[in-house]
């Protein structure tokens, strides 16, 4: 089955992908779409519904109204539908994963495991859920100083009510899901919006839950552009949390938004600190893995490699033998390096690339570059003064930092802007 036919057929109209309310697949009354380039053709693939702020306005109202009833029905039936709409999420892997290549240039392998994950991920958190929710605390007086064991407290959690999910373009499926299915078992109710590149993918994931029968109002996807819809979602009155996983606009976001929960997983620059006694074959492997793996687009990927100078020529050979046999082209194909999601991505990435050239990093391999798709580099010699040094390129160039102590490269660790994870 191809994307947007069979089962997935009513999700399109024309050449244009609908949005997702009150239990329906709709046309935006705005008559106008949004296009969604594919990164390997660079030609548009789709088209998705520019939502007015008038519906999302709507959107929000039924969320509110289906929530409240949500939260009254029982823990187990809660569970019972997103193991239903799991298992309908992984049955019809092929249509999601073939719009993740398209959309995302996503390896074809790679984005048949991305919605298998997340049905999964889906099964997983009913069960979490049920359990962690089901459990409540009973409090007893005397802990304070002064008062005695004469009152009693029974505490649970309860819902926060309508929650805005905003998941990222590398992953628009599996952590789509990783907001949708815990706001679910929690009792709240959901207001999707996802990232242009990823929008279809995402819309086929709401399908299956569509499919698996969830009360109306419940789930809801709103589409369009940014500079329309963006600001009026994030400071709508009636959003209760927000769950974000993205960029600098996370910043924004947490700005604008009122004094509600805020859940952010923003930018990284992640670390893999190499010391003398290190396994240098076993590292080179897991660099290869870290820092290309869907050509650098991950938030957690290797960013940057802090190597003693006493290891660092042995492991860039190592490295740099490996980055070798990487294979580069479409999507399609299986590719280990695969067209980053847009031009304005690439050309970012080649910013940092013809900064740390002009400063003197050493090149290991020639600069290629055609079109979106950047073939695979390794940057010996980078030094501070460098943007690489600091900035995310998330794209297939990893820099190599030499370090003479353990303690200067956790201070550069430190000294970034960033956070998230150290290798």
């Amino acid at each position: 089955m191809a994307a947007g036919t069979g089962l997935f057929a009513e999700i399109l109209d024309g050449d244009v992908y609908k949005y997702y309310a009150d239990g329906e697949w709709k046309k935006s009354a705005s008559g106008k779409s949004v296009a969604i380039i594919n990164p390997t053709t660079r030609k548009t693939q789709y088209k998705v519904q520019a939502c007015s702020q008038e519906e999302v306005n709507k959107v929000m109202d039924l969320a509110k109204s289906a929530q409240k009833l949500w939260a009254k029905t029982p823990l187990w039936k809660r569970a019972e539908l997103l193991h239903k709409a799991a298992a309908i999420l992984k049955e019809h892997k092929a249509p999601i994963a073939e719009c993740l290549v398209k959309e995302i240039a996503k390896p074809a392998k790679d984005a048949v495991t991305e919605v298998v994950r997340s049905g999964d991920l889906v099964s997983y958190t009913a069960e979490e859920g049920v359990r962690i929710l089901g459990e409540g605390k009973f409090l007893v007086s005397d802990s304070f100083p002064g008062n005695e064991r004469t009152k009693y407290c029974l505490t649970s959690k309860i819902p926060l009510g309508v929650i805005l999910a905003i998941p990222p373009f590398n992953y628009p499926v599996n952590l789509a899901v990783s907001k949708i299915a815990p706001a679910l078992i929690a009792g709240n109710s959901i207001v999707l919006k996802p990232p242009t590149q990823g929008a279809v993918s995402a819309l086929h994931m709401v399908h299956c839950f569509h499919l698996a029968g969830f009360p109306k109002g419940l789930i809801n996807c709103v589409t369009g552009k940014g500079s329309e819809i963006g600001d009026f979602l994030t400071m709508h009155p009636g959003v209760n949390c927000i769950s974000f996983t993205g960029g600098d606009t996370g910043i924004a976001i947490s700005k604008k938004a009122g004094m509600i929960p805020l859940q952010m997983e923003l930018g990284g620059k992640d670390a893999c600190i190499v010391l003398e006694d290190a396994d240098l074959d076993l590292v080179a492997a897991n660099i290869i893995k870290g820092g290309f793996s869907y050509s650098g687009q991950r938030c957690t990927a290797v960013k940057v490699v802090l190597v003693m100078e006493s290891a660092a020529d042995a492991l860039v050979e190592k490295v740099k033998a490996k980055v070798a046999k990487l294979t580069v082209g479409p999507p399609e194909d299986d590719c280990d390096i695969t067209p980053v999601v847009s031009e304005s991505s690439a050309n970012f990435i080649e910013g940092l690339v013809l900064d740390a050239k002009e400063k003197g990093a050493t090149f290991c391999q020639e600069y290629k570059r055609e079109g979106n798709l950047i073939w695979p580099l390794l940057l010996d010699n980078v030094r501070p003064d460098m943007r690489i040094a600091w900035e995310e390129p998330f794209g297939p160039v990893l820099p190599v930092i030499r370090i003479n102590s353990v303690e200067e490269g956790i201070h550069h660790c430190n000294a970034s802007n960033f956070g998230l994870q150290v290798k």
